[in-house]
């Protein structure tokens, strides 16, 4: 720590505002590059789990693919993984990246 100081101190005084403002420039920088789109990233996900409704197909982040039947109030969704075969999941470990790849899929998809 000391060291640091008298570092610091032979820079001179002229040194100590440019230090500033690149000290300032970085914390900017990572907040434009790191911070900003995880907390857009994160909103977006939020605004996604919301809004799911009975009928919708889903993937959770371990790759259970199913349909929403149940939209429970604690948090948790019923998802029917085939026919008659139920499970209770919590709604944020539905992907939503995956969901959106498997429902792009099957628009896609002709009908024969």
């Amino acid at each position: 720590m000391t060291a640091l100081v008298i570092f610091l101190q032979a820079a001179g005084g002229g040194g100590g505002y440019l230090q500033l403002v690149l000290l300032v420039g970085m914390i900017l920088v990572f907040w434009l590059f790191m911070i900003r789109p995880q907390a857009k990233k994160a909103k977006i996900a939020k605004k996604f789990q919301e809004d799911l409704q009975k009928g919708d197909k889903i993937v959770t982040i371990a790759g259970i693919h199913g349909r929403v039947n149940k939209m429970n109030d604690d948090g948790t969704i019923e998802l029917e993984t085939s026919p008659g075969s139920y499970m209770k999941v919590e709604k944020s470990a539905i992907s939503m990246e995956m969901t959106a790849n498997v429902n792009k899929a099957a628009a896609v998809t002709p009908v024969k």
